[in-house]
């Protein structure tokens, strides 16, 4: 499987080309960018957009993804932004969130790259017909922007009745499209009904991973070995998939502790059960 790292292990700090170099030091072969403002301005084109592009057309280093946002200030929602939510059935909501969705995709004119990665509704968000409907027009407007762009809208597993693999494969099917794929979140399935299970039911449809660890009790994207997933399990699954999907940690980084080390030794560690 290819090595690929999520820039969230950096979300706390401004993304510039010196830690991309520290991923690709630590063995990663492509990469995702969190498209959190703090983080990654996706909005401003003539400088931090520019910057990082210019990385990747020197590196020739692969952008596999981008992770759509999650809110649209730069405090991560600290400062009374709602959330991003394509589910939303305030139709002005979802119009904003389709909005600030976009001005991410739109990275693709300048970094080309493979998948959009897509929550539907919140962490936690409870099932109703009108937010499935919502987020069924949702992901198809933004599918049809997508797709000039050579992006494909990848809708991801998160802890919420919207999301579950179940509804996600009756999300797939509904809309008759056959271009709208599964990033296969192993953290947020370990959370719910397990990764045999989740795996078992989206196998078919995962193009992308996200691989952390965590207790089953909070969603805490620790490395993996450091919760209570079984990862010989969970690799000879992953092996199995038939879209050949990435290796992808989207681990929490620490302040105080440069991740080149552990980015390498994780991906030994998976390889290696």
């Amino acid at each position: 499987m290819q090595r690929a790292v999520s820039t969230y292990v950096y979300v706390k700090e401004r993304l510039h080309p010196g830690l991309l170099d520290e991923l690709v030091k630590a063995g990663a072969e492509a990469i995702e960018i969190f498209a959190a403002r703090q983080h990654f301005d996706y909005a401003n084109r003539k400088q931090h957009v520019r910057e990082i592009a210019e990385w990747f057309r020197a590196s020739g280093v692969p952008l596999n993804s981008v992770h759509a946002p999650l809110y649209s200030d730069y405090e991560w929602g600290r400062t009374g932004s709602p959330p991003v939510n394509i589910a939303s059935t305030d139709r002005a909501g979802r119009v904003d969130a389709m909005d600030e969705i976009k001005r991410a995709l739109e990275i693709a004119e300048h970094i080309p790259f493979r998948f959009l990665v897509q929550h539907i509704g919140n962490f936690n968000e409870a099932y109703n017909d009108k937010k499935f409907e919502a987020a069924m027009t949702s992901v198809e407007h933004l599918r049809a922007f997508a797709k000039p762009l050579g992006v494909k809208v990848l809708v991801e597993n998160i802890p919420n009745e919207l999301s579950t693999p179940d509804r996600l494969i009756e999300f797939i099917k509904t809309m008759h499209f056959d271009d709208i794929g599964v990033c296969f979140d192993c953290g947020h399935a370990h959370m719910m009904d397990g990764i045999a299970a989740g795996f078992a039911t989206l196998k078919n449809h995962i193009c992308s991973t996200h691989i952390h660890d965590n207790n089953k009790d909070k969603d805490s994207h620790l490395w993996p070995g450091s919760g209570s997933v079984d990862w010989k399990e969970t690799m000879e699954l992953l092996r199995t998939a038939p879209q050949k999907p990435p290796l992808l940690l989207e681990v929490d980084g620490t302040d105080d502790k440069n991740p080149r080390a552990e980015v390498s030794s994780t991906f030994h560690k998976l390889e290696d059960s």
